[in-house]
């Protein structure tokens, strides 16, 4: 029997990205010139691709390295934009879980549990609307034809089984719960791997750390961030999905970001929790912090929605107020509350919203939570097609849209969109899954290649160790990072393929280590 490895043709690695970079820059015209690597751009590099179109994407990064890294790893059905009558959105967003869900990621999303806790500071007005919205968020999960057996239907909880699935809850004034479900992901990054690797398996040329310094309806001028070397890149089509960065390459684009704040927690802080929570925001009708268990140790908590003004950082920094008022917010429910010094990491996205007010200093602008979550396909003067706004659960429709336009624009020889039906790198039926000879865990986040991954800890047993006590990574998805998932530095691994980075802590002391597979399989990996 021969050894599992990676799907051929999707690993990506330092050497591929030489090779094509090589013979990308200065050479014939791709079709479809992709800017950016989020899961939008991600997603556009693979649709191009799947249309059976020559496609080059480029970003000034890494995979993953701006918003989509950040998220609540949330796949939602839309039960939010419901409040806000805006039914398209909320409906795209049921459809695209389902997708995700069943048949192009199911490996690495699959259905998560949230209680809602019915405590004095939610008012049976209150009560009686959430449910509402539950019950009306699984109308929306039958409507976009997701099965039963895919997510549960919502249901009320009494207070037993309310402080089972919640031990930390306060239980003074508990009166029950009520348990929805969500789609969630394993790890947003790695969904963001899962597309460039299936891209690349399509014959998209996948470069990172390539900087689009000027775009053009005919291609970009770029720059080597490794050796500073300049040049062009030639297309028939430019594709500008470089989300909160987008107006510095396109006049005419206003972005208005928004911040989301998440804290990180171990998980003892709040005990075992078999579910997520919403907790209320107090005095806000239909706004929640999220409890994310993540099942590595760790416990998300999240999100906030300020507006940032200004230059965009690469890598936003969270404010102590942004801190405070999650941990007062969780406060409220917890039977002991969280403290800052138990806060061991923290992070932010900034999500690229369309900016559609009149000017700048109409007064009247909107709060950035109040700012459509739709997406938008604009065609620059020039020719340039700019995809922006949206949510991560949407990503795939948007890629869609923006190489429909494309094609449109550009008479490229394509026909419709294919990946609505296309599984990523990884993914198979629940049984194919269940299958897999290999840690749950594994297979959670590498699908049918957990087998593979677990297999390198057979040729060296030191790879089959963590990397540091208390997180479950090993030797073994460091080297796999480095071979098949194009990381080309320790941040690579451990901020985007590993997230061991969330935590400055466990960072520092597993960065020796990274460093040592560098080490090691140098040799091995300069031919990959």
């Amino acid at each position: 029997m021969t050894s599992p490895t990676a799907l051929p043709g999707s690993s990506l690695s330092a050497a591929r990205r030489s090779r094509e970079l090589a013979g990308t820059v200065g050479g014939p015209a791709v079709d479809v010139l992709v800017v950016g690597l989020g899961a939008t751009g991600a997603g556009a590099a693979l649709d191009a691709a799947a249309r059976g179109l020559t496609v080059a994407a480029v970003d000034a990064h890494d995979l993953a390295f701006g918003t989509s890294r950040f998220s609540s790893k949330l796949i939602h059905g839309g039960l939010r934009y419901l409040a806000s009558a805006q039914l398209d959105v909320a409906h795209e967003s049921a459809v695209e879980r389902g997708v995700l869900m069943e048949r192009t990621a199911p490996h690495l999303v699959r259905a998560q549990p949230f209680v809602l806790p019915l405590t004095p500071l939610v008012s049976r007005a209150q009560s009686t609307l959430a449910w509402a919205g539950f019950r009306a968020g699984d109308a929306l999960r039958l409507a976009a034809r997701t099965a039963r057996a895919t997510l549960p239907a919502p249901r009320r909880l009494s207070t037993v089984e309310t402080r089972h699935l919640a031990p930390a809850l306060r239980a003074q004034g508990l009166r029950g719960g009520l348990l929805s479900w969500d789609g969630r992901l394993t790890d947003d990054a790695r969904l963001v791997t899962a597309l460039a690797r299936t891209a690349a398996d399509r014959g998209a040329r996948i470069l990172t750390r390539v900087r689009a310094l000027e775009l053009t309806a005919s291609g970009a001028r770029i720059r080597d961030e490794l050796t500073g070397e300049e040049g062009e890149i030639r297309a028939r089509a430019v594709i500008n999905a470089s989300g909160v960065w987008a107006g510095g390459l396109v006049d005419g684009i206003r972005i208005r970001p928004s911040r989301g704040t998440h804290l990180v927690l171990r998980s003892e802080h709040l005990g075992p929790l078999p579910a997520g929570l919403h907790v209320p925001v107090p005095g806000e009708t239909n706004r929640f912090v999220l409890v994310l268990p993540q099942g590595d140790g760790r416990v998300y908590v999240g999100l906030t929605d300020e507006p940032v003004e200004g230059d965009i950082p690469d890598v936003p920094e969270v404010p102590e107020t942004d801190i405070g008022f999650l941990l007062d917010v969780l406060g409220s429910v917890l039977d002991v509350p969280v403290g800052r010094e138990d806060v061991v990491g923290a992070f932010a996205g900034l999500r690229p919203l369309l900016d559609t007010t009149p000017t700048a200093s109409s007064g009247g602008a909107p709060r950035t939570s109040d700012i459509s979550r739709r997406h938008a396909v604009l065609t620059s003067s020039e020719g340039v097609i700019t995809v922006v706004g949206g949510k991560l659960t949407t990503y795939r429709r948007m890629a869609e849209d923006a190489v429909d336009a494309a094609v449109a624009a550009h008479r490229l020889p394509a026909g419709p969109s294919p990946t609505a039906s296309l599984p990523l790198v990884g993914a198979a039926s629940p049984e194919a899954l269940g299958a897999v000879r290999a840690p749950r865990r594994l297979v959670q986040r590498y699908g049918t290649e957990a087998a593979a991954v677990q297999e390198l800890a057979a040729h060296d047993p030191r790879l089959g160790e963590p990397v540091l006590p208390g997180h479950p990574v090993t030797g073994a998805e460091l080297l796999w990072a480095v071979r098949h998932e194009g990381a080309l530095d320790e941040s690579d691994v451990l901020d985007r393929r590993t997230r061991i980075g969330l935590v400055p802590a466990d960072r520092g002391a597993a960065l020796e280590a990274v460093r040592g597979v560098f080490r090691q399989h140098l040799s091995d990996l300069r031919f990959c």
